[in-house]
């Protein structure tokens, strides 16, 4: 079992890149991916100046996000403070740490994911990941059911 301690260590956005690009290998999905360099580029530089490439310690900050064909429809905003934005099939997880991308990745793709439907209050739906170790992320689904999410209920 992989737990937060022994999972590899993705120091790097172009790192993490790699690593989902290799995941998407494993299960024979197609990769596009769109860079973001420079603090005028990233989307958290809200305060960069008009042309200020480089953050005022002087790194060069790099976002990447990372479209995943396939069934479920899957996007990954990585960001430069080592985390990350997961959306599976319209629901968004905000603030996976960077290092727990392919983790989770695999975790959707293969097959542990699922819905767990609640009575009370009625019609409210969790999109549930869970990851080797104790680590497991949900979501309330806001939207109706994809059909990916439907045939994964519990």
């Amino acid at each position: 079992m992989e737990s937060s301690a022994s999972r590899p260590q993705l120091p790097t956005t172009e790192s993490a890149v790699t690593a989902v690009r290799a995941v998407a290998d494993e299960y024979g999905l197609d990769v596009t991916v769109t860079d973001d360099i420079g603090a005028d580029r990233a989307s958290r530089r809200t305060s960069a100046g008009v042309g200020a490439v480089l953050d005022p310690d002087g790194s060069l900050p790099h976002e990447a996000f990372v479209e995943v064909g396939g069934s479920p429809a899957v996007t990954v905003q990585l960001f430069p403070e080592d985390d990350a934005k997961i959306t599976v099939d319209g629901v968004e997880f905000a603030d996976v740490p960077r290092d727990a991308v392919p983790a989770f990745l695999r975790a959707v793709y293969g097959g542990l994911a699922y819905v767990k439907p609640r009575f009370f209050p009625p019609g409210q739906q969790w999109l549930v990941v869970p990851l080797p170790g104790d680590e497991t992320y949900k979501e309330l689904v806001l939207q109706g059911l994809s059909p990916w999410m439907a045939r994964r209920i519990r």
